[in-house]
């Protein structure tokens, strides 16, 4: 579908008629925050900027060269994004659905693998678009090093991926950990990625962030382990839980040993009896370039959502 550029640049005319800096308490911004407020999903988007482009774990359930531009699941994208073009993008995802209230990066890679092209794609988004919410998602191992610049780029909310509070679980989740050029594996990579998420964890919700943790429920793996992480987690004052139906993406260490995927069912079964923490319940599982509103994703309409001569397969490969 073709963008109407003179919808663009009425767009740009009326954030710049606006660039002022409104400091909004987070309890007002959750409010408008689609992911930690239902009643906020029904009528403000979000748009995921794809601009982090390695990552420094491994998890089994993952293989980030695979893309079908049909399906939703964290970490597919089918284009990175350079920080100046993560700009054009939202002035672009505005063209179709105005009410994006949101601006997060969630991959396709982590965030704070190469946290200088995350930083500064918020600072270029924050200069033409100061009133949006500026949300991150992370595995959290470089959390606690960079939450002060994370504060200072205006971000608010931030989510960890945390599948296991307990090292003998996570052992069997991730493959390594590569932490300042030194690659761990096996039982030392799990405690050491678990010490670096809690701390992080922590650091965040003492410094006033908004916190929510992403558990990826995997059937005979972690699936009885979800109580004993809520309460965990509950104690350190995250605001939101959610736990997410592993999708073992094609080609993944999981899917070749046949690990099936979790269902809805299995969430609803688990999260039904967890009480003392907000549960996340509309979860979308959202490409790290989803646009628009949870439940009416626009990326695929989007001009430079996609490259010329294109392979999906492809995308990220070698990350």
């Amino acid at each position: 579908m073709k963008t109407d550029n003179k919808a663009i640049n009425s767009i740009r005319n009326i954030e710049k008629d606006s660039n002022n800096n409104v400091s909004v308490d987070n309890n007002e911004d959750i409010k408008r925050h689609p992911c930690f407020s239902i009643e906020a999903s029904k009528s403000y988007g979000r748009i995921h900027l794809p601009v982090a482009k390695s990552c420094n774990i491994s998890c089994n359930y993952c293989h980030r060269d695979y893309d079908c531009p049909n399906e939703s699941r964290p970490g597919v994208t089918s284009r990175l994004l350079e920080p100046e073009e993560a700009v054009e993008r939202i002035y672009e995802v505005k063209s179709f659905y105005d009410e994006i209230s949101v601006a997060a990066v969630a991959g396709p890679g982590d965030s704070l693998s190469d946290p200088e092209n995350t930083l500064k794609t918020f600072e270029l988004v924050r200069k033409e678009f100061p009133k949006l919410i500026f949300c991150m998602s992370t595995n959290g191992l470089n959390l606690k090093e960079n939450i002060n610049d994370l504060k200072d780029a205006g971000i608010k909310f931030i989510t960890v991926t945390l599948n296991a509070t307990d090292a003998a679980i996570a052992s069997k989740i991730y493959k390594y950990v590569n932490y300042k050029g030194v690659c761990y594996k096996g039982n030392e990579s799990a405690e050491l990625l678990l010490e670096k998420q809690l701390d992080g964890i922590r650091t965040a919700v003492s410094e006033g962030f908004t916190v929510k943790i992403n558990s990826v429920l995997i059937p005979g793996i972690n699936d009885t382990h979800i109580k004993e992480m809520s309460e965990s987690i509950k104690k350190m004052g995250v605001y939101l839980f959610n736990v997410m139906p592993m999708i073992p993406a094609e080609k993944s260490f999981f899917q070749k040993i046949g690990i099936q995927a979790a269902t809805r069912q299995d969430i609803t079964d688990i999260t039904s009896g967890l009480t003392g923490i907000n549960i996340m319940k509309h979860c979308r599982q959202c490409r790290s370039d989803a646009a628009g509103l949870l439940g009416n994703d626009i990326s695929g309409k989007l001009n430079n959502n996609k490259e010329e001569n294109h392979d999906n397969r492809k995308c990220c490969s070698g990350m």
